[in-house]
């Protein structure tokens, strides 16, 4: 199974960043002082260079434009799927429903919750996945009806991602069969509007 990030990498990259940026940091100082001060010091400045990496890296928007940059060198890196989305959820007997989601996406987890005019879905797990070049994502959810006399109930799907021409630009998009605990299936499709992830997409 396939993660946004591997962490043994990430780890690697965190520890080698930590020593190159504090010896860099522990020249600098020398320098400034103008002085010889002892390399020991070195082990002074390491934590905080880790805890700067390590703050930069879990936040949300610092992680975006790391992820954004290294995606210019490497575009088969797993895509930025932040922001708001429409589409519709088809049915099995073939009823189409209006259907808005936003997904919050950093690259420890992901929450994706949908919305429609008598529902509402609430992540449960996400998992990232990368099959044979195609990736994935594993997506269970619980969802709440507006009417409180109906039952809540559990779902799963399993969406592709694919990056569809619109124009001179590209779009994201995500599509793929459902399955609920209350025995119906169907297929659901959404396409990203904006990067936004603060929008109210919530139908009440």
């Amino acid at each position: 199974m396939f993660r946004i990030i591997n962490f043994v990498s990430v780890l690697r990259y965190v520890a080698s960043a930590t020593t190159f940026i504090s010896l860099i940091a522990y020249e600098c100082l020398r320098t400034y002082w103008q002085n010889d001060l002892p390399l020991i010091k070195v082990v002074s400045i390491a934590p905080l260079v880790a805890l700067a990496i390590i703050f930069a890296l879990t936040t949300n928007g610092i992680s975006r434009f790391i992820w954004k940059s290294v995606k210019r060198l490497n575009s088969n890196l797993f895509p930025d799927l932040n922001g708001t989305w429409s589409g519709e959820i088809v049915t099995a007997d073939g009823k189409n429903i209006s259907a808005k989601a936003v997904i919050r996406q950093t690259l420890l987890q992901m929450q994706i919750d949908i919305h429609t005019e008598t529902s509402k879905s609430i992540t449960l797990e996400t998992t990232p996945a990368a099959e044979g070049g195609q990736y994935k994502i594993y997506y269970l959810y619980r969802s709440i009806p507006k009417n409180p006399e109906w039952d809540e109930y559990k779902g799963s799907t399993i969406f592709d991602i694919r990056c569809a021409a619109e124009g001179p630009r590209r779009v994201l998009e995500l599509s793929g069969a459902y399955f609920t605990s209350r025995k119906t299936v169907g297929r659901i499709r959404f396409r990203q509007e904006s990067p936004d992830t603060t929008t109210d997409v919530s139908f009440y």
